[in-house]
């Protein structure tokens, strides 16, 4: 089965056996030729239903396709720039004190057309001060201590007020009035020290136990700069997530011996800090197609799994070019497993390419598949999407209650069982790929990123488990926000969600996946997946809007899919397709279908007959956009009709399922 089959390998495999019989392999779902539907002007009971309007871009969208920055076709302009940062950090880690401490310099590179009298810089740990704005309960510390701040080797001084040389602190945003303009085309070096306390369980997405410190959004990270909004200051109110730019990192992080340290990009000097016995397994995971066993629960700590360190203390040294945030994870309890992933020739130099796999848990959590798992979730999406490029995928273990993801490794904790383990490990490894990769703004649109990769896990969980259905877990959780009438559009900032509500979950993860699978099914596999990759091809580490992905569906697809984006991205209506009346008509049957919901869609109905044949029928959408809401479908009466059903297959988001299946005879 080819990957772009396996979206129909879930619950409905025999009625898709039945109703695709002969149909072309590279698409399930066959583009039946519309049957002829007439309009019944005596059913009129339903209200008038709403049209779509057009989707309208904003006026920083549009100002940008005038400055030639981007396109109406999806694709990036032909004046497209993108600010660019070069960090070199190094940093401490004192899990005793659960204190890190940490110098950095960072070139940052303006590639705008635009001088820049000040630049903004993310602290996000200042989330965790007593004063700080937020919208979640988390553990309080005193944020982040800074003593240097510096630009091009000039020291400046906090000011309250916006007067040029300093910087002033407002919440989660260090803003800096340089000393001079940085050109067009020119850098500014500014230099950095700084230190926090890590804090402990119940931090969002990082945070430490004492035996586990992961450190996540740890360090000051300039914030982006774009065509098309240009500072990106939200401040971070621990519930939206993040928009970073692209930078290379040069980390070199200090802990004490005995201590495994995985993190995003290439470890530089193992033989200084790796024993003998972990190089020689590491070797071993890359050439073996087993799971190794790297470090296990006899071979923890110094001079066993780490080598000896100066003064008790070992420094890591990682280099990652081209990722938009770095992250690391330390334990002396872990155990680690190692194993590569064939990932496809992302190279293309004709061979293809692999990548390794990394795992590292407690040994009490039991998780000795795990690094199976993430295997699978990087080929799987490699074949799906395209190839995962970076050196290697690892997760560790601990802390918080799903996942979070970084560049080329996540955090991971609380899946009880092998099927939430392996949901959350292609979840969180399927953001390589969105966010990652692809660089949206996670905070202003997190379904931008997070329902691109709930729809990806959905796939990756019907092919590992054989056919495990996500879509009907996430059908079940829209259409109970449905009915309590919570729901709220998805086209809305991360930070402006009903509190307590599920409305942001729903919103982000759960309706954004169902819409896209819709949308495959409106478009066919083959095109969803084509416009997909190519979105992916245009906008590969670059900053997308939600405009950029519409356009860039329209223009594979060669339609206007306005009428589909308005309903589903910008308002909250719902579907809700229904069999009416079904009635002889001398040598034909005649089937009412009624249109009871907003959201126009096409009606996609099965007829089976007595002699077990099968037809398909549609009612294509540009009959609800005329603003019809009953059609009758006529078709032949013999051989007698048994069942009629619209969409079997489930492609679209029908909040009612009971109003759509027909079983019996005509009477005939």
């Amino acid at each position: 089965m080819t990957v772009r089959l396996r979206l129909l390998a879930l619950s409905m495999l025999s009625v898709l056996a039945a109703c695709s019989a002969g149909a072309p392999a590279t698409d399930p779902v066959p583009r039946p030729t519309p049957v002829p539907v007439t309009a019944d002007p005596s059913l009129a009971e339903l209200p008038p239903r709403p049209l779509p309007y057009p989707v309208f871009e904003t006026v920083a969208f549009r100002r940008a396709v005038e400055n030639g920055t981007r396109t109406r076709s999806g694709r990036p302009g032909p004046n497209y720039w993108q600010q660019y940062a070069e960090y070199r950090i190094e940093a401490e880690l004192n899990p005793t004190a659960a204190r890190l401490t940490g110098r950095s310099t960072v070139r940052y590179h303006n590639r705008s057309p635009n001088a820049l009298p000040r630049l903004a810089v993310h602290l996000y740990q200042n989330a965790h001060r007593p004063d700080a704005m937020r919208n979640r309960v988390i553990p309080i510390t005193e944020g982040v201590r800074l003593q240097r701040v510096a630009a091009n080797g000039r020291a400046l001084e906090m000011r309250q007020t916006g007067e040029a040389p300093g910087y002033r602190i407002d919440g989660t945003i260090l803003s800096i009035a340089l000393p001079e303009p940085v050109p067009p085309g020119g850098h500014v070096d500014l230099e950095f020290a700084w230190s926090f306390t890590v804090p402990p369980l119940g931090a969002p997405r990082m945070g430490q136990d004492g035996e586990v410190f992961f450190l996540g959004y740890w360090y000051p990270q300039l914030a982006v700069y774009d065509d098309v909004n240009g500072w990106h200051t939200d401040p971070y109110l621990t519930n939206a997530e993040f928009y970073m730019g692209y930078a290379d990192y040069d980390v070199s992080l200090t802990v004490p011996e005995g201590w495994l340290v995985a993190a995003t990009g290439t470890l530089q000097n193992p033989e200084q800090v790796l024993s003998a016995t972990v190089r020689e397994r590491l070797d071993r995971a890359r050439r073996s197609p087993d799971v190794v066993r790297v470090v296990t629960p006899e071979d923890r700590g110094a001079g066993r799994a780490t080598a000896r360190g100066t003064n008790g203390k070992l420094t890591w040294h990682f280099r990652a070019r081209n990722v938009r945030d770095f992250a690391w994870g330390a334990s002396r309890e872990y155990v680690w497993d190692a194993t590569h992933a064939v990932v496809g020739d992302h190279d293309a130099d004709g061979r293809p390419d692999t990548t390794m796999i990394h795992t590292l848990y407690r040994p009490e959590r039991g998780w000795t598949d795990w690094a199976r798992y993430a295997r699978h979730s990087v080929e799987f999406l490699s074949e799906l999407l395209w190839p995962y490029p970076w050196p290697h995928m690892t997760a560790v273990e601990g802390l918080i209650g799903g996942g979070m993801e970084y560049p080329m490794i996540t955090l991971i904790g609380g899946a009880p069982d092998s099927i939430a383990l392996y949901s959350v490990t292609v979840h969180e490894i399927g953001h390589m790929w969105f966010p990652m990769m692809v660089g949206s703004d996670e905070k202003r649109f997190a379904w931008q990123d997070e329902g691109l990769t709930r729809f990806n896990q959905s796939l990756g969980m019907a092919d590992f488990f054989r056919g495990y259905d996500r879509f009907a877990q996430a059908m079940d959780r829209y259409a109970a926000i449905v009915r309590n009438g919570d729901e709220v559009e998805m086209m809305r900032h991360g930070d402006l969600y009903p509190i307590g509500s599920p409305a942001f979950v729903i919103a982000s993860y759960e309706k954004p996946s169902l819409v896209l699978r819709a949308l495959a099914g409106v478009l066919g596999e083959e095109t969803f997946f084509r416009a997909l990759r190519e979105y992916g091809r245009r906008w590969r580490d670059r900053h997308p809007t939600p405009f950029d992905l519409f356009n860039t569906f329209e223009d594979v697809a060669g339609r206007d899919l306005d009428w589909f984006w308005t309903p589903w991205f910008y308002e909250t209506w719902t579907l809700d397709h229904a069999l009416g009346p079904i009635t002889p008509a001398g040598d034909a049957l005649e089937i009412v279908i009624e249109d009871r919901g907003l959201a126009p869609m096409p009606a996609r109905v099965v007829v089976t007959r007595a002699d077990s044949s099968t037809e398909r029928h549609e009612v294509p959408v540009e009959v609800w956009l005329q603003g019809a809401r009953r059609h009758v479908l006529r078709i032949a009466a013999e051989p007698a009709v048994t069942r009629i059903e619209i969409d079997p297959e489930r492609w679209f988001p029908d909040i009612d399922r009971s109003n759509q299946v027909w079983e019996g005879t005509t009477g005939s």
